[in-house]
């Protein structure tokens, strides 16, 4: 890993010059990555020019990747899940500098309008999350070109890539004795679910806590569930080979939905007297979404959504359920502002209060990219950590 020492050395030779790097180029919908030479034009204003050390693959890469119900982009430079050490930074950043530690994150943080102003909202107007983009905002181009030729951006951090180019304000400084090998995982999908619980869904201790689906989300719920001191956690899932690796973070009970001949919901609540006091959503599943809030107990009982559906589907419940005084929340990236508050998230392990190995099941050299996707399509493992330097 470059020290803060190597990384101002370096910088100094090759601030405000392009870059050619190593990056893993998708050309075409659900074919293999190709590793291939680019070069990364310098940071323009409010910018930072980034070292990427570790990536990891999120399932959102992948579903772009197979470019199924979407408008597909290519060539592309996929990846957001990632750490890295700033090498430059652009006109009117003041906030960075070079050497800094950060994680990139897919939404943003501007500091400026009513959301970033707002303490119950990290909905940045200007950096919110745009998967149709794969250009920069500040001029409308890419920062990544082959022979002249400009590749598409990925969400605004395009990690799979040795350097990278993000808008400041996707940049969260974090501690530089954090192991960037492992807090990497912070920047989506683990802060996701461990905010869904501890923000939005806020189990008090001893209380009862539903998981629907136990993938690396789930699994980042359940862990803040363990975190809040709830006492029962039941982890709902279709694949019971989950139960046992869940069990790890804190899950409980398990309730596979196949193994009833009735709606989940109801044996939840045959289960728990009544309901759960928290459930938190992390399918994407309508039904599995309608199930998650009628299975919590009327009077006090929150049930907050994460997954992402198809965007045609109707959430459909009748409204006595609502009038009974139960709550209906759904939450973007765990309710974190990421510059303000993902830092903290990393303190978090670093004082061990949470637990990332337990997220990390496989580790890749950058050329093996393309094995990250397999084990994702197979099912197998939560994260895998792809070392950008081997």
């Amino acid at each position: 890993m470059f020290s803060r020492l190597a990384m101002v050395s370096m910088s100094s030779s090759t601030s405000g010059l392009v870059i050619p790097c190593k990056a893993a180029v998708s050309r075409e919908a659900g074919k293999p990555l190709v590793i291939e030479q680019v070069e990364v034009a310098p940071p323009q204003a409010m910018e930072a020019r980034i070292k990427i050390q570790y990536t990891s693959l999120c399932h959102t890469d992948l579903y772009f990747w197979e470019a199924k119900g979407q408008t597909p982009l290519f060539p592309r430079i996929f990846g957001h899940e990632a750490s890295g050490i700033v090498e430059s930074v652009g006109e009117g950043v003041t906030d960075l500098q070079v050497g800094d530690h950060v994680l990139p994150v897919f939404t943003g943080e501007c500091g400026e309008c009513r959301h970033c102003k707002s303490e119950e909202s990290n909905m940045c107007d200007l950096l919110r999350i745009n998967t149709d983009r794969g250009v920069m905002i500040n001029d409308g181009k890419s920062r990544f070109s082959i022979k002249g030729t400009p590749i598409n951006h990925f969400l605004g951090t395009s990690t799979f890539s040795e350097y990278t180019v993000v808008h400041s304000g996707c940049l969260a400084k974090i501690n530089p004795l954090a192991p960037l090998d492992k807090v990497c995982i912070l920047s989506c999908g683990i802060s996701t679910g461990l905010g869904a619980t501890l923000n939005v869904a806020k189990p008090k201790k001893g209380s009862s806590v539903a998981i629907f689906g136990l993938g690396a989300v789930g699994l980042a719920a359940a862990e803040g569930a363990r975190i809040s001191g709830a006492s029962r956690i039941i982890g709902v899932d279709l694949n019971p080979k989950r139960f046992e690796e869940a069990k790890k973070f804190g899950v409980t009970e398990f309730v596979n939905p196949k193994e009833h001949d009735r709606p989940v919901q109801e044996v939840l609540m045959e289960m728990t007297n009544g309901g759960v006091d928290r459930s938190v959503e992390c399918t994407g599943h309508i039904d599995a979404m309608i199930s998650a809030f009628e299975c919590v107990h009327d009077g006090w009982g929150v049930a907050v959504l994460v997954g992402v559906p198809n965007k045609d589907v109707v959430f459909k419940t009748k409204p006595i359920n609502l009038l009974n005084e139960r709550t209906l929340k759904g939450t973007f990236f765990g309710n974190y502002k990421p510059r303000t508050d993902i830092p903290s998230v990393v303190n978090m392990y670093m004082n061990k209060e949470l637990e990332l190995d337990k997220f990390i099941t496989h580790r890749l050299p950058f050329s093996e990219i393309n094995k990250a996707f397999e084990y994702m399509l197979k099912g197998e493992g939560l994260r895998c950590i792809i070392n950008m330097e081997d």
